[in-house]
């Protein structure tokens, strides 16, 4: 067996740390008026601390499952049932074409910055052109997460690095409710992922990088290339199980044989590094580029002014264009994928390095 390294978590907070870390979130006066009832509140926070309430409504796995027996979080087993029926819509030949739009700036007119991003207003293009193609179309808007109250997409913990099958599919490590790591949107969007047939990402460049909204989440993703579909295998997080049943995993990719697009722009430099980064984690997770016109970059007032950036695009309409050009592939592919006259070449290859 495969020794499990121990030995970096801290210990447990004391209870006056837990105090100061609990009050910070009621920092606000008008809290004081109900100082009693947050008391209370905070002595039922504690105990679930200490006794580690991660997921304290379960449901038995059940038939289908290694461990029929095994008590499964009942939020993560209603995420999983979601995402088979999701998956069973998707493949069903008489539902219409689904393309997931993603907008992966962080910046909208309803936060701190008090204007839409260009991102936003490319993705509402594709959105036109994908409509008139007769596509149904999901817009995921990442910026939420820096305008919306209590949402969130936790951080990825890694537990893939320990071994594939203790990362879950969907994740298992959300909700934590002890540690109140809760409104987590990744059950939400990994259903906006399963249910769609293409996939189109439009991003701006945040320091050589992509936003970190959009980081927050492929990091998460990491499950739909590999992951374990039956948490009762390694009864939840046990280490020491997940090391021994990897020897024979097969890593199925949950999202393969799905197309994708991309147009990411940037005003300085890393556009081409970003686009080629996303490319290949889309390609490595088994989707199929749309070609050449599906993969843009382009930058957008090349060191101009970014007080000016929206009017500069406003005059770029070859960029708009190209951006609709994105669209359009992404559509014809998506129609060919399904029709079955596209069909990837090494679908049937065995990967000597399977990980």
């Amino acid at each position: 067996m495969t020794t499990v390294r121990k030995g970096q978590a801290p210990a447990k907070l004391n209870r006056d740390e837990f105090h100061v870390r609990f009050m910070r979130k009621f920092y606000d006066p008008a809290y004081e008026a109900v100082s009693q009832e947050l008391a209370s509140v905070e002595e039922v926070a504690w105990k679930n601390y200490v006794e580690s309430h991660k997921a304290p409504i379960t449901v038995k796995a059940g038939p289908g499952f290694a461990d029929p027996d095994y008590d499964l979080s009942a939020e993560w087993k209603e995420a999983h049932d979601r995402l088979i029926a999701a998956e069973v819509r998707q493949k069903d030949p008489a539902t219409r074409s689904r393309v997931l739009l993603i907008n992966a700036s962080a910046r909208n007119d309803g936060s701190c910055p008090g204007e839409m991003s260009k991102s936003f207003r490319l993705t509402k293009m594709c959105e036109e052109v994908l409509h008139a193609e007769g596509i149904e179309t999901d817009l995921l808007d990442l910026s939420l997460l820096t305008s919306d109250y209590e949402r969130r997409i936790h951080p990825c913990k890694a537990c893939v690095s320990t071994a594939m099958p203790l990362c879950h599919w969907p994740c298992s490590c959300y909700p934590n409710h002890s540690l109140n790591q809760d409104n987590d949107w990744m059950n939400e969007i990994y259903e906006r992922w399963v249910s769609a047939h293409g996939i189109i990402i439009l991003s701006p460049v945040y320091w050589y990088q992509v936003p970190a909204v959009l980081k927050l989440m492929i990091d998460r993703l990491v499950c739909a290339d590999g992951g374990n579909p039956d948490p009762s295998s390694t009864h939840g997080k046990e280490a020491e199980e997940a090391k021994a049943l990897e020897k024979d995993w097969d890593y199925p990719k949950h999202l393969a044989g799905r197309a994708y697009g991309l147009a990411i722009h940037g005003d300085v430099a890393g556009i081409e590094s970003t686009r080629r980064s996303l490319s290949d984690w889309l390609d490595w997770m088994g989707f199929v580029d749309a070609g050449p016109t599906a993969l843009l970059d382009r930058y957008v007032g090349y060191y101009e002014s970014y007080a000016d950036s929206h009017a500069t695009l406003d005059k770029d309409t070859a960029f708009q264009e190209e951006v609709r050009n994105v669209a359009r592939s992404v559509a014809s592919t998506v129609q060919l994928i399904r029709s079955g006259k596209l069909v990837q070449p090494d679908r049937k290859l065995t990967n000597p390095r399977p990980k």
